[in-house]
């Protein structure tokens, strides 16, 4: 590994995320306190909470949250599940692991810096496949055929996707999937906003679920609106590759918190619970939304996306999304994600977008700041 490039969004983050009055490009769910998610504990989980001996935790995670992960999962079991002290820990071990300096990687374009960095740093190809805006963000089998080479050792994909939401359609997931498990090749799913859909028939399955070689990221952060446990996961079938992450873990986090792995146990039980209400107030936060967009049919392009939390809307005003974005955040105190830190070394991506949030509650006070910004 050589040096890693600014993560720029993640800097941008740490100067605006909590500074700025209204944070309108949040990437998770609305978060719940302490006793909400305690009172949905059932009696073994509520002992195993006021119980708590706070020492190390096993490296695989505590077997009561693998038991709890693998529930969600059609076919996995718990010796299926390895933890992480979230979801980039996963998924930064995961390309090390998958991926050496003689391999091609193949990456959805936009996505989340790491996935494109990671592989970009470690193999020695990466080839981009867009998510075009005029195909509604939808990925194009077409186009992962045509990026395949002899030596294509992973597809690393995100859907629902951060930024656009979109969802790639069953016919092609299921494509892809057949594609990975005839040519030998690790699908790489990030599935962190999985359950967030805003039609339950855009739900796909789990890569993990359908071949050995299935990779499935998941993390109590974005569609549960837990991000401070600090709890994610890889589910696959295939062992070996887990257990090279595994010798990795032991150089990172070792193990996860031992209270955060109890929480995770108690939300992942609850799950239908927590995602029901999730995905209700995503619903009203995107009728919320659409409508204060079509007050400005001059200076804003949006379609509501396929699932999770966040959305790649287009700015049509002369003075540019990059000044837009800036000025919003500087003058009004509403923080937006401008395009440029969705940048890709592999493709180019849409220039006049902004990444915004509706995940969580009471976004008509950052609407309202931003209206009188734009009225002023």
């Amino acid at each position: 590994m050589t040096t890693l490039p600014d993560f720029r969004l993640e800097t941008h983050f740490s100067r605006w995320e909590f500074s700025a009055r209204h944070h309108m490009t949040a990437s998770d769910s609305q978060t719940t306190s302490m006793s909400a998610l305690l009172a949905l504990a059932d009696a073994e989980d509520r002992a195993a909470w006021e119980n708590i001996a706070l020492g190390y935790t096993e490296t695989w995670g505590a077997p009561a949250l693998r038991a709890a992960i693998a529930a969600t999962y059609e076919g996995i079991t718990a010796a299926d599940i390895l933890c992480f002290a979230g979801a980039e820990e996963g998924l930064y071990c995961a390309m090390l692991a998958l991926l050496g300096p003689d391999d091609h990687a193949i990456v959805t374009v936009p996505n989340y810096q790491s996935m494109e960095t990671l592989p970009v740093t470690i193999a020695g190809s990466v080839t981009g496949v867009p998510l075009r805006p005029e195909n509604d963000w939808r990925l194009d089998i077409a186009d992962v055929r045509a990026a395949l080479k002899p030596n294509t050792k992973l597809i690393c994909i995100n859907f629902p996707n951060n930024p656009t939401g979109a969802i790639a359609d069953q016919e092609t997931f299921a494509a892809l999937s057949t594609l990975c498990a005839e040519r030998g090749i690790h699908l790489f799913s990030d599935e962190v906003y999985r359950g967030l859909e805003r039609d339950p028939a855009l739900r796909l399955p789990q890569a993990a679920e359908l071949f050995e070689r299935g990779v499935s990221l998941n993390v109590m952060s974005k569609a549960y609106g837990l991000p401070g446990l600090r709890i994610g996961w890889i589910a696959c079938r295939d062992h070996a590759l887990l257990e090279r992450m595994e010798k990795m873990k032991h150089y990172l986090s070792i193990c996860n918190s031992r209270p955060s792995e109890v929480l995770a146990t108690i939300a992942l039980k609850a799950r239908a619970t927590i995602l029901d209400r999730n995905r209700a107030l995503v619903a009203a936060n995107l009728e919320t939304l659409g409508a204060f967009f079509g007050e400005f049919p001059d200076l804003y392009d949006w379609r509501a996306p396929d699932g999770g939390c966040v959305g790649f809307a287009r700015y049509l005003g002369a003075d540019g999304v990059e000044s837009h974005c800036r000025r919003l955040v500087e003058e009004a105190g509403v923080l937006l994600l401008p395009s440029s830190l969705f940048v890709s070394d592999l493709l180019s991506v849409a220039t006049d977008r902004f990444r915004v949030g509706f995940g969580r509650k009471d976004i008509e006070i950052g609407l309202d700041a931003w209206r009188r910004h734009i009225l002023k």
